[in-house]
């Protein structure tokens, strides 16, 4: 299962646990890739946040992961399940072109 997560920053929580929370998630995103459960991590430009996307066996373990993040209580989530656009295979039903 893949996800794409948009999180952004709440600012109006700004404080010093948001900071240390912001500056411990470079190294869990880099954790997460190594293990093979965020494909890529992308910041997004002129915002306070990013994008990541998350392959996992199952929505508890995608639930678990992102509830870890260090920023988890401190941002915002646009979460989307993500599916693949590959072609069905011809079973031979469909219409000659």
């Amino acid at each position: 299962m893949k996800f794409l997560v948009l999180w952004r920053m709440e600012l109006s929580l700004l404080s010093r646990e948001m900071a240390q929370a912001v500056a411990r998630m470079a190294a869990y995103g880099a954790r997460l890739e190594a293990e093979g459960k965020v494909l890529v991590r992308y910041h997004v430009v002129g915002a306070h946040g990013g994008a990541w996307i998350y392959q996992v066996g199952s929505h508890e373990e995608f639930e678990r992961l992102l509830a870890r993040a260090p920023i988890f209580n401190f941002a915002r989530y646009d979460i989307y399940p993500l599916a693949d656009m590959s072609l069905p295979a011809d079973d031979g039903t469909a219409a000659p072109a």
